[in-house]
């Protein structure tokens, strides 16, 4: 897996909070069960994107995050190097210093062209048109449905 596990639940709870409108608070504790993650590593996560100015959080009752911006405004580069980091659209595969094209590591000219591409869907693919599909094509944003769990 390309992103660490952090960065994917966290992309999936942005999509899920814009996906809601991105007009109110969503409690933690409701995206926790309906994506299935856990509430405290939840909370961690969304916290690195409180701290990056991607969210708003809010205590109490009414409480919960928010997008800090519209949906639109926010891309999958931002989302992933608020938790990862941008070292992955940067740095060799193998993680080795120097690597390029005058001292290429043995997957170098295959990674370069694959980061390029990745980098490129990453920067044009925004929040919005990612919750747009999860709402317009119903896709599934967790490992399993809890709907599905509970029957």
């Amino acid at each position: 897996m390309l992103l660490s596990k952090s960065c994917v639940y966290g992309i999936q709870a942005a999509i899920y909070v814009a996906a809601q409108g991105g007009k109110d608070y969503v409690p933690i504790s409701q995206i926790a069960e309906h994506l299935n993650i856990s509430f405290h590593f939840l909370t961690k996560v969304l916290q690195q994107f409180t701290q990056a100015g991607i969210m708003l959080s809010y205590r109490g009752p009414k409480g919960g995050v928010s997008l800090s911006k519209p949906a639109s405004q926010y891309t999958l580069h931002d989302l992933i190097g608020a938790i990862d980091g941008t070292s992955i659209f940067t740095e060799c595969m193998l993680g080795l210093p120097g690597c390029g094209h005058d001292e290429p590591c043995p997957v170098h000219e295959h990674w370069v062209e694959l980061r390029l591409k990745f980098t490129s869907v990453a920067k044009k693919t925004t929040l919005s048109s990612l919750a747009s599909k999860a709402n317009e094509l119903n896709v599934r944003l967790a490992h399993f449905s809890v709907a599905a769990e509970k029957s």
